[in-house]
């Protein structure tokens, strides 16, 4: 509502959001590790976080709801390349907001976590350059 509010007459609000974090395979992959080394407390910044708004029906509602009354999406499916599956799991488990949550639950489990995401990734990519799939959405919304 406040993006429209800004906007002049006829103006566009373009945006993107991730889509679910299964069609995101790093992400996913990350994710799971994290789960199985915390079954009692996943941490769940990555499906919460930058894959939690991505129903796009429920994001069309939303813009609805703000006053937008054309909305179109654009899903884009492109692929994510690493040089190795180490780089794609210390970006996620060191270098994004997950690494918080690892380390609130047992900071001493950080590298274990990264290792055993590196492990995941290499069993499902091999063990040199990677290639996963991502996908997101494109969002515009005419007012």
């Amino acid at each position: 509502a406040e993006a429209r509010r800004a906007q002049n007459p006829g103006g566009k609000f373009i945006f993107s959001v991730w889509d679910r974090i299964e069609a995101n395979e790093f992400a996913h992959i990350v994710a799971e590790t994290a789960v199985s080394i915390f079954p009692d407390d996943p941490p769940g910044f990555l499906p919460r976080t930058p894959h939690g708004y991505h129903d796009v029906k429920m994001i069309r509602d939303d813009l609805g709801q703000a006053g937008y009354s054309r909305v179109s999406v654009d899903t884009r499916e492109n692929i994510s390349s690493a040089p190795s599956p180490r780089d794609p799991a210390v970006a996620y488990c060191e270098g994004a907001p997950l690494r918080n949550e690892i380390e609130s639950r047992d900071a001493s489990l950080l590298g274990r976590v990264t290792e055993k995401a590196t492990q995941a990734i290499a069993e499902k990519f091999g063990h040199g350059p990677e290639a996963g799939k991502i996908r997101a959405h494109i969002m515009t919304a005419e007012r």
